[in-house]
């Protein structure tokens, strides 16, 4: 923790690189930059508080101000905070709508939005029109609707906005990255990712029992459980596609001259979430009698501009292992996760794998082989440190950051899109154009000489 904080007190004027973030967009560039960001937190639920703890080891920032409605998590904010030897920040929470004074605090830059996902896009567009600069958990948006919010208040305001999305920050993933944009695995043609991730005991615990055996949700609910399981009652989509498709969207150059053209989207039968209920609560459970709506596996293919596939599945409500099922395929070769694999043609003895890990540790990306050791510790496996890096110092210069608006908003698209293809057995949805054709001229952004 030590070193990370030297880190960033020695960068925080000469950190552009770490930003990842080399272009202006819409915003006007400060005539110098900043040597603090004086942020505000929306949500300290347990990612937001990680997301504070990240804040409160660099000497570049400032926790200005915390809101939640929730009386306990800002005790226990200000706990932390106090602990870490910081001054005590304005405390908003009186209802669900004093996130909005919060906005009013002109010494505040920045915002940083964790709140449950009927919350994000509101806040969001609230934060940009307040002239703060925001950073959203995932997901950004539930409709197609929101979507063009996000899009169209950035376009508005000229504020920018990053979506937090920390697994396009994950150290295998970046090495692949590096290998897609060095043409290791020649012309891209396939791609496969998503969220496969056993959310039962998050889904379902009544606080009264051993963390994830519980059988209640919503108000009799803890955590996640209060808010999240709500949506699997009454919607069937992908309601989390970013963990995936965000690094995809990185390798394929979304929105930088290639976007999304397509999508059809497939739902399995619902029995995951009784089966697990039974199981902790019993037959005669309450909740035992409801019917799921969303099917406990869903899959999705997008089609790109490009002429890509790209295959998504959703699967949190079956006993599983994690995985994000990343494949990554091209004309030369492939990597798979599961399995820690890779092949390329004239490299690997033929029909034969290589484990991946001399091949990632080969083209190890220059931002985790120069600050790795400074993400110790953060969250995630680094991953964590290196989003909030990447927010504090686009933040601090206020230019565009490396995941921006468009790709909040494509990305979260895929959630009301397959949404709309389930409920039509399948027909394909056409995704909306959020760069109204700016796609064919933006650049790729460079991922590997934009890290200095």
């Amino acid at each position: 923790m030590s070193s990370r904080r030297s880190f960033v007190k020695k960068t925080a004027i000469a950190g552009a690189g770490l930003a990842l973030a080399p272009s202006i967009s819409l915003g006007a560039v400060k005539d110098k930059l900043s040597t603090k960001l004086n942020v505000g937190l929306i949500g300290v639920g347990l990612r937001g508080t990680n997301h504070l703890n990240n804040l409160l080891l660099r000497d570049d920032v400032n926790v200005g101000a915390i809101c939640d409605v929730d009386d306990s998590r800002i005790r226990l904010a200000l706990d932390i905070i106090t602990k870490k030897g910081k001054g005590k920040p304005k405390t908003f929470g009186k209802d669900e709508y004093d996130y909005r004074n919060l906005l009013e605090l002109k010494e505040l830059d920045a915002v940083i939005i964790a709140t449950p996902w009927l919350w994000h896009t509101r806040m969001a567009k609230d934060s940009m029109l307040a002239g703060k600069y925001t950073g959203l958990e995932v997901s950004a948006a539930n409709t197609l609707e929101e979507c063009w919010d996000l899009v169209n208040t950035h376009e508005q305001t000229g504020t920018h906005l990053m979506i937090l999305e920390n697994v396009n920050y994950r150290r295998d993933v970046l090495a692949i990255l590096n290998m897609v944009k060095q043409n290791v695995f020649g012309e891209m043609v396939h791609y496969r990712c998503g969220y496969q991730h056993d959310l039962r005991g998050v889904l379902f615990n009544d606080g009264k029992t051993a963390y994830g055996k519980g059988a209640e949700f919503g108000d009799k609910g803890i955590s996640e459980s209060k808010w999240r399981t709500q949506h699997s009652l009454y919607r069937n989509g992908d309601f989390y596609p970013t963990h995936g498709v965000g690094p995809i969207a990185a390798m394929a150059n979304i929105n930088r001259g290639n976007r999304f053209s397509s999508i059809t989207s497939h739902a399995s039968k619902a029995i995951g979430f009784k089966d697990y209920i039974v199981k902790q609560g019993g037959e005669e459970h309450p909740n035992a009698k409801l019917n799921w709506k969303q099917g406990d596996v869903i899959t999705s293919t997008i089609e790109t501009s490009m002429g890509e596939t790209i295959v998504i599945t959703h699967d949190c409500n079956l006993p599983r292992p994690y995985s994000l099922g990343f494949r990554v395929q091209g004309a030369k070769g492939l990597w798979e996760v599961d399995g820690r694999r890779i092949y390329i043609e004239g490299k690997s003895k033929p029909h034969r794998w290589d484990e991946a890990k001399e091949w990632l540790e080969k083209y190890d990306h220059p931002l985790w082989q120069k600050y790795g050791v400074y993400a110790k510790g953060a969250g995630h496996g680094g991953m964590d440190f290196f989003v909030i890096n990447a927010f504090v110092q686009s933040a601090l210069q206020n230019i565009a950051p490396p995941m921006d608006a468009y790709d909040a908003a494509a990305w979260s698209a895929i959630t009301p899109l397959s949404e709309q293809s389930i409920a039509n057995n399948g027909e394909p949805q056409d995704f909306p154009d959020f760069t109204r054709g700016n796609w064919i001229k933006r650049k790729p952004y460079n991922w590997i000489k934009d890290t200095y």
